[in-house]
């Protein structure tokens, strides 16, 4: 496949992929995050920061507004940068996954998302915006971006180790999970204790999942296609 050919399928599934789970987030995440808002905003008020009146709603309601209808755009954004990231990883161990393109597509979604979204996720679950400390935003986005790293790259080491083994490849699966286990007694908790209902810190957490789980779907299924469609190999 040519290189420009390859950059556009990439790009143009990441973006798309990232563009509808900018979409799922404004139908399934954005309630939550309207009550965790209002939470704060209740806070405000009590504490006298804000005034509760019609100028800071009118303020209020602008930003929100803004901030909806960016949050399709950042998806795409983001959308790319992992259509990238996944072309690549692709093409580097496409002969490795089984089954036609769209199947060695749909296996790569899914062991990217276990393994750099999902694991560190159960260690560091998102939390709506009225849970956490400003003041430890940048220690727990390095304990997230560590532990996504660690289990990123420790899944890529099993991964060679399981093309190498002739036989008990079910013990790298084994050691990967230990190795996960580890990782997760090692690292250290969120520093942060979570105040709010957690009904809404759960549905909030829920839908996240739900989101992003929507964005490698589409990203596997959308690049699968695309790959088959232009890729001359898969026609012979």
């Amino acid at each position: 496949m040519k290189t420009l050919l390859f950059l556009a399928i990439v790009l143009f599934s990441g973006a798309l992929a990232g563009t509808i789970q900018g979409a799922a987030n404004l139908v399934f995440v954005e309630s939550y995050l309207d009550e965790a808002i209002g939470i704060e905003n209740q806070n405000l008020f009590e504490s006298g920061e804000e005034e509760d009146s019609p100028a800071f709603w009118v303020e209020y309601d602008a930003y929100r507004d803004w901030q909806k209808g960016g949050q399709v755009l950042a998806g795409a954004i983001l959308g790319t940068s992992m259509g990238g990231l996944f072309g690549i990883v692709y093409v580097l161990s496409k002969n490795s996954l089984p089954g036609n393109d769209l199947k060695k597509s749909l296996t790569l979604a899914a062991a990217m998302w276990l393994t750099i979204y999902l694991i560190p996720f159960l260690k560091y679950p998102a939390n709506p915006p009225t849970v956490g400390d400003a003041e430890t935003v940048v220690l727990r986005s390095i304990l997230f971006l560590s532990f996504i790293a660690l289990s990123g790259f420790g899944a890529v080491g099993f991964f060679q180790l399981y093309k190498k083994l002739q036989s008990k490849k079910i013990a790298v699966f084994a050691g990967y999970g230990i190795f996960i286990a580890v990782i997760f007694i090692v690292m250290p908790a969120n520093p942060d204790e979570i105040t709010a209902p957690m009904d809404l810190v759960n549905g909030f957490r829920v839908m996240s999942v739900l989101a992003v789980t929507t964005f490698w779907i589409s990203l596997a299924i959308i690049f699968g296609g695309l790959w088959t469609k232009f890729n001359s190999d898969s026609k012979n």
